[in-house]
């Protein structure tokens, strides 16, 4: 076969051992797998979570794969895609910034799957974990952020490749077979951004459709079904279909320093259950809040300078960011979480209810936040927000998203995980991811069984 962008991202894949990572990296895998396991939780009961959890249980099917909410086993492909709808549910998943992607949603949900269908055990799952973000982070960084330009949504778009390429690993399918496991998960790329306009739920759909996709390509590959190895670079391949002519798409990014540097390092985990383009806004109003004492009634104005290609997504159009008619165009609401932020001093996952959203005080202080158009920076979010006070001072501060300390990830997860799951069972499913390594994936599911 000759040599295409997938097949040497399939060698790279094959050949890479968990014991080979460094120390700092499979912590890392640690805790991208604990922070999707308590977002996930969180959803569980969430009337998304409901939903994609009916129509999986009333498909049925082969039972090879745990669901962490009650236990039942289903087919893998349709456990991910619950898992990775549950994860993506409350948008409080972790990011890429680059390429803008949320690889936790799609890949944790698609390496327990396939693991315990595979009969991995917890370290064979957790190097799938590491080889999947790094698929996630290689494919978006060749794309940049021209798929949100174009009205896709990024993780929709390169989560199939790179659940292929984690079941695929999982179910030991040699490099020439994985890459055509790639190149069918190509053709169920997509998912569009038009949820913006209602606050509907089609985006919770994207990375657990994802998972989906690419768990089933994995098994289509394995039993003869061929795709295209060329489906990055090829002609009428996911570049070209996607992003072509767009200035500094490159497919060759994808394989570039391959082995030498891994680009997933970049993650990001959030700490608001909210679009990632709005937190370095919040870190810096909250701190704002704090030094200057500030109050919601003390704030006459808001100004926020917000890279052009965040506009359209967090600022606009501005009546529906003022007043949000859903929860989930509130979580991508930039004056709304801001309002929030200087009202309570907090954004969690009781800021974005339906009582919360018909709040008056919220909406009249939302009124106030202004955006305006700043250069758009670098590869991280960053955020500048100067408050107006009604005595007349200008207090402005600024923020860039940078990785969370490990103290701070563990609260989110006793956060989320409990409320579904009593203080014990929470510090349990905590002790066995740090001992994934000897476990297995429905050994730890069964920990988080409401």
């Amino acid at each position: 076969m000759a040599e295409t962008l997938a097949r040497a991202l399939a060698e790279w894949s094959a050949a890479v051992r968990w014991a080979d990572l460094g120390d700092d990296h499979r912590a890392a895998a640690r805790g991208w797998l604990l922070d999707t396991l308590g977002v996930m939780l969180a959803a569980v009961d969430e009337p998304p979570g409901r939903a994609i959890l009916a129509v999986a249980r009333r498909q049925g099917g082969r039972p090879e794969s745990s669901l962490l909410a009650n236990g039942d086993r289903l087919p893998a492909a349709s456990a991910a895609l619950v898992h990775g709808t549950l994860a993506h549910a409350l948008d409080y998943d972790d990011t890429l910034p680059g390429p803008v992607v949320h690889p936790g949603s799609v890949v944790v949900p698609a390496a327990l799957a396939a693991g315990e269908a595979a009969g991995a055990d917890g370290a064979a799952v957790l190097a799938a974990i590491a080889i999947g973000y790094e698929w996630v982070a290689r494919l978006g960084a060749a794309a940049g952020r021209h798929l949100h330009a174009r009205g896709f949504h990024a993780t929709g778009v390169v989560g199939p490749l790179a659940a292929a390429a984690v079941a695929g690993r999982l179910h030991g399918l040699p490099p020439a077979r994985l890459a055509e496991a790639v190149g069918l998960a190509g053709s169920m790329a997509g998912g569009l951004l038009e949820f913006l306009a209602d606050g509907s739920w089609s985006k919770r759909l994207h990375p657990g459709w994802a998972a989906h996709g690419g768990l089933l390509a994995a098994e289509l590959a394995a039993a003869g079904f061929p795709g295209p190895a060329s489906v990055l670079e090829g002609r009428y391949g996911l570049y070209a279909a996607f992003v072509a002519g767009e200035p500094g798409a490159d497919p060759a990014a994808a394989t570039r320093d391959l082995g030498r540097a891994w680009l997933s390092r970049a993650v990001v985990t959030k700490l608001y259950p909210c679009a990632h383009v709005i937190h370095p806004f919040l870190d810096a109003v909250l701190a704002l809040r704090a030094r200057e004492g500030l109050a919601a009634a003390d704030v006459a104005a808001v100004r926020c300078r917000v890279a052009a290609w965040q506009l359209p997504i967090v600022c606009e159009p501005r009546a529906a960011k003022l007043a949000p008619a859903t929860e989930y165009q509130a979580r991508a609401s930039l004056p709304f979480a801001l309002a929030a932020a200087l009202a309570d001093g907090r954004v969690d996952l009781d800021t974005f209810t339906p009582a919360a959203l018909a709040r008056p005080d919220l909406r009249a202080l939302a009124a106030r936040v202004a955006c305006e158009p700043a250069p758009a920076g670098g590869a991280e979010f960053a955020g500048e927000v100067e408050v107006q006070t009604r005595d007349g001072r200008r207090c402005a501060g600024e923020a860039r998203a940078a990785p969370p300390a490990p103290a701070r990830v563990e609260a989110k997860f006793r956060a989320a995980a409990g409320r579904r799951l009593p203080p014990d069972r929470v510090a349990g499913i905590m002790r066995a991811v740090a001992g994934f390594d000897a476990g297995t994936p429905a050994a730890l599911l069964a920990l988080c069984r409401g």
